[in-house]
């Protein structure tokens, strides 16, 4: 018989594989109403006991955007060393940057304590654990994108129209999001075994935001110093939705690849250790 011959364990090996990569989907889809309730529950709580509810939701970028517009002025450094023509151009600049950097903060203070939070429902029922983060950040993806859409409006208030380019924002959006995903799953797996997890987000964070392009343009650095700013994935992320949205063009290839491949990597590594870890977390939350 023509043909090379295969170990049919190989075949099991691709299976496996397989199963694996397509479970979290799986698991997603099957648990999908117990996302949708928990999900709900916690946007309500968001803005418990408040009368404004969720106009704070808006209120906030609003402040903020108008915030940098006052302060910064028309002296921010654009990409390729250009002063900004208006106040609105820089601080449509840093928004930018701030949307996606705001997402990434908003997991990474809560991941670690994400279990300890559901600690008697985990313990005390067959509670899907690895749904919480899915749950965390779909939450955090409501606040990002009013964030979002206040960034869209503004833009067409102040420039009179949208570049054709913010079309592709979900290929921004939706790899952001498994990536944080990953993130989360890792992040609160290992908060369930030490709180210093929890302090080392808090200490690093904040130093993150100044070794982040949230601020000045990465392309006014020297060659080897915006070569190595690229290690910090956040640097992919805020370049791309700047790109689509602030300046209508469309990215860089290389940086979407090497983003959306650690965005897939740190997505499945993340359920990967999440799910090794999941009989001891019980134990120990």
């Amino acid at each position: 018989m023509d043909g090379k011959y295969v170990d049919p364990r190989d075949y099991n090996a691709v299976q496996r594989v397989a199963r694996f990569m397509i479970r979290p989907f799986v698991d997603g889809w099957h648990h999908r109403d117990l996302i949708a309730a928990i999900l709900r529950r916690e946007l309500r709580e968001r803005f418990s006991g408040s009368m404004a509810g969720w106009v704070w939701a808006v209120t906030a970028p609003l402040i903020s955007l108008v915030t940098y517009t006052l302060v910064f002025g028309g002296s921010g450094q654009l990409p390729n060393g250009k002063t900004a023509a208006s106040s609105i151009d820089y601080a449509m600049f840093i928004f930018g940057g701030l949307v996606a950097f705001n997402f990434f903060t908003e997991m990474a203070y809560r991941a670690p304590s994400l279990l300890h939070e559901y600690a008697h429902y985990i313990k005390q029922t067959m509670f899907p654990a690895e749904m919480l983060p899915i749950i965390s950040t779909l939450r955090a993806m409501t606040y990002a994108t009013i964030g979002l859409a206040v960034m869209l409006l503004c833009q067409i208030v102040f420039q009179g129209s949208l570049h054709v380019t913010v079309l592709l924002l979900p290929l921004w959006f939706i790899p952001f999001l498994l990536f944080l995903m990953g993130i989360t799953w890792l992040l609160s797996a290992m908060g369930a075994f030490t709180r210093d997890t929890a302090y080392l987000m808090m200490t690093i964070a904040p130093v993150l935001m100044f070794a982040t392009p949230v601020f000045f343009s990465h392309e006014t650095l020297s060659p080897n110093i915006k070569l190595l700013m690229y290690a910090n994935i956040l640097t992919g992320f805020i370049e791309i939705i700047r790109d689509l949205v602030v300046f209508g063009k469309l990215p860089d290839g290389l940086v979407v690849a090497w983003t959306m491949f650690v965005s897939l990597f740190m997505f499945w590594f993340g359920y990967w250790f999440f799910r090794r870890q999941q009989d001891a977390i019980a134990d120990v939350i």
